[in-house]
């Protein structure tokens, strides 16, 4: 590598990455980083899923950053997040300072020496490496993008098709004129569906049960106003911007105060496809309130219009074994099916599989608490980004970026080299929770891996309440000399 040893190393090239290099290069002119990559290019969750139609479901005033103004439609195709991602390495100049296809194996803290220090294998050259840090950003995302989540079902091994999972989607699968499975109901089901739908001979959603939905236009009335008033595009990227989080806090908090309220818009946009003699009851109502798992948003209702076209279909029910012919259901009725695809969801990867060792002690990552959902108690020089379910990903990103800079300018001052998040005395008796509380949020690869996950505590500043509305004041305003943070 050009430099063995860099003063920040950021772990991940995708969406995370490539913000925290360009808010470096912004705010801390003169700091020397690297980002290792084990992909083969940039972009991460948009290089890794190629299933048709990969699109986003947040939108991009919101997904994309801060800094860089989108201007295309809110809903944008994994290709066009890869172009926008792309400007922005182009603009900064990142491609200077990303190794691609470096697979981390291990990261080794020595307090004596002031450093971490990963070691890897190049996967293009079979070569070890090796490079130091000073501080490490973990920016590979919470899950593991080798391999998406199958439940194990009985017979799969009898099923006469194919079975495929959209994040190992083959670059030569042929569908058309199939009849086609789609096992889940969540954003990938609802991306996949209505991409496949017109070549296929049919497509059937299967699902165990039902997940909300939310339908509307491809487009943002504010910002195509704006923009026919020639505004410049970095203020409407704001006041658009502005617009969605607006909208957004009343949603979320509309959701746990007037759930019902809020079922009936979600339903109406469905009816106003499917039509208000539709029953929604067995197929898109679900048991649990919105917002307890994450709302998926279909862009000009286009699942509800291969529905309503006869090509596509909802079956709500559970698996009771894989036959030769498709799919039997615990109703006892089969599906049939040429090819059956696994829409269930990922395997979550705790610090990107990496094995940590602090001071020649391996890193219980599930015993440490959260200092604001980024840094953890015992581990030093270390911030993770996890950023929102009910918001946009990049929007904590970009605190999270914002936060470390001011971090490490801090520690400048103090003339230290280490930084620590420690429970205080008055912390002693704190109560711990789970990262995440599974009565607000609840999906399935989240609960899975939920004990491999720190603990958060019952108060600041050890909380990750998940809530952008509240941590967009809070992370500024964080007071870094509390006494949560320990300098040497």
């Amino acid at each position: 590598m050009a430099n063995d040893h860099v003063d920040v190393l950021i772990v991940g090239a995708g969406i995370s990455g490539i913000g925290a290099a360009h808010h470096l290069l912004a705010d801390r002119p003169g700091t020397t980083f690297t980002i290792l990559e084990c992909q083969e290019g940039y972009g991460g969750t948009w290089r890794t899923h190629t299933y048709p139609g990969v699109r986003s479901d947040s939108d991009l005033y919101t997904f994309g950053y801060s800094f860089k103004p989108w201007t295309g439609a809110p809903i944008a195709t994994a290709e066009e997040i890869l172009t926008y991602l792309g400007e922005v390495i182009e603009e900064d100049g990142l491609d200077e300072h990303i190794r691609y296809q470096h697979q981390i194996d291990t990261a080794i803290w020595s307090t004596e020496d002031r450093r971490w220090t990963l070691t890897g294998t190049r996967t293009d050259t079979g070569e070890a490496f090796t490079v130091s840090a000073g501080f490490l950003w973990m920016c590979q995302g919470y899950y593991r993008h080798t391999e998406g989540y199958t439940p194990e079902w009985d017979g799969m091994d009898d099923f006469a098709g194919e079975i495929v999972h959209p994040q190992t989607w083959p670059d030569d699968l042929d569908y058309a004129d199939k009849r086609v499975v789609v096992i889940g109901s969540g954003a990938t089901a609802a991306t996949l569906i209505p991409a496949m739908a017109p070549d296929c001979a049919h497509v059937t959603m299967l699902q165990r049960s039902p997940t909300y939905f939310a339908t509307g236009r491809n487009a943002n009335e504010l910002a195509d106003q704006l923009r026919d008033l020639e505004v410049p595009d970095e203020w409407t990227h704001e006041i658009v911007r502005r617009q969605v989080l607006k909208t957004q806090a009343l949603v979320t908090s509309m959701s746990a105060e007037h759930p019902e309220l809020v079922k009936e818009e979600l339903f109406k946009g469905i009816k106003a496809i499917l039509g208000d003699d539709y029953d929604l009851s067995p197929h898109f109502t679900p048991a649990y309130r919105p917002w307890q798992q994450r709302i998926a948003f279909v862009p000009n209702g286009d699942l509800f219009e291969g529905i309503k076209s006869g090509k596509a279909s909802v079956v709500t029910d559970t698996i009771d074994r894989f036959v030769p012919e498709g799919i039997r259901l615990a109703s006892g009725e089969v599906l049939e099916a040429d090819l059956i695809i696994t829409a269930t969801g990922f395997e979550m990867s705790v610090l990107g599989d990496i094995t940590f060792t602090i001071d020649d002690e391996p890193l219980d990552f599930a015993q440490t608490v959260g200092y604001r959902g980024t840094m953890f108690t015992g581990v030093p020089n270390m911030a993770w980004v996890f950023g929102y379910f009910r918001a946009s990903w990049t929007l904590r990103a970009d605190l999270i970026a914002d936060f470390v800079c001011r971090l490490l300018d801090h520690m400048d001052e103090l003339g230290a080299g280490i930084v620590v998040p420690q429970l205080r005395e008055q912390d002693a008796d704190m109560g711990l929770l789970p990262w995440v509380d599974p009565e607000d949020f609840n999906p399935g690869y989240l609960m899975r891996a939920l004990h491999l996950m720190p603990k958060q505590g019952t108060k600041e500043p050890w909380r990750f309440t998940q809530d952008y509305w509240a941590e967009k004041d809070e992370f500024p305003a964080a007071d870094l000399d509390d006494g949560a943070l320990r300098y040497r």
